[in-house]
């Protein structure tokens, strides 16, 4: 009877090799993302105080006919070390004359982490540019905090873009992809959970297929005006200066 804890130890040492091996690590496949953006929100804080009886009176006129919560859907591709992340159509989405920054999803953004470059199709103020540039360097921090997305344990990660934008993230190692939606990436596994809270806007995983992804599916876009990330900065910002809180608040949209 006295070998019998010994050997009870012994199991457990020999199971839990066991168990490690029946985890599932996913290196390709497709990731449907919801993003949710609270529009009446935004709204608010771009109108602001202006004591402009129209945009007040447009403000309450949206928030009666209008959903609180404007949601869109997308989907990344991912294979070894490249992605697609790109809109889905939302016929039921519904159309309003105000344009809602953060409220349409135009972006198709494909990402080569190996090569460390990324080409973006971005459509701004009715222009469409075809963004050229390196991989965005974001220092994360990393925290203690778990949540479970999609069926993966995800931890969460802040950080800091564009000086001054605070964002929150939770990406899983189960997925060892340094991606996520957008051109949100440089985590040490897949973003699956993104947040941009003072901007009122986030992308949730809602569903992770481990299949094959062939090499059509992860095609950059091709369609747009050529710029860098300075140029096409330079491009909207003269626009965005003359509009007050719209074009402040729309040139945000450029760190997607």
């Amino acid at each position: 009877m006295k070998h019998i804890p010994a050997l009870i130890i012994y199991l457990l040492l020999a199971i839990g090799p066991i168990q490690a091996q029946n985890v599932r690590f996913t290196n390709q496949g497709v990731i449907e993302f919801e993003r949710s953006v609270n529009t009446h929100a935004i709204l608010k804080k771009m109108v602001g105080n202006q004591s402009n009886s129209y945009l007040s009176d447009a403000y309450e006129n949206y928030k009666r006919t209008q959903p609180q919560f404007k949601k869109l859907n997308s989907t990344l591709y991912f294979a070894g070390n490249q992605t697609l992340f790109s809109p889905i159509a939302n016929e039921t989405a519904g159309s309003n004359f105000i344009q809602i920054p953060f409220g349409t999803q135009d972006n198709i953004t494909y990402t080569d982490l190996t090569t460390g470059l990324f080409t973006s199709q971005k459509k701004i103020f009715e222009e469409t540019f075809l963004l050229k540039d390196t991989v965005r360097k974001i220092n994360w921090k990393l925290t203690g905090e778990m949540r479970n997305i999609a069926g993966y344990e995800c931890r969460r990660a802040n950080a800091i873009v564009a000086d001054s934008i605070y964002i929150v993230a939770f990406y899983t190692d189960k997925i060892p992809v340094s991606g996520g939606p957008e051109s949100f990436n440089g985590l040490p596994g897949m973003i699956l959970g993104l947040a941009i809270p003072h901007e009122h806007v986030t992308w949730f995983a809602t569903k992770v297929t481990d299949r094959p992804v062939t090499d059509n599916e992860l095609k950059p876009p091709v369609k747009g005006k050529p710029k860098d990330r300075k140029g096409l900065q330079e491009a909207v910002s003269t626009f965005a200066a003359r509009s007050g809180n719209w074009g402040r608040y729309a040139l945000k949209t450029l760190i997607l």
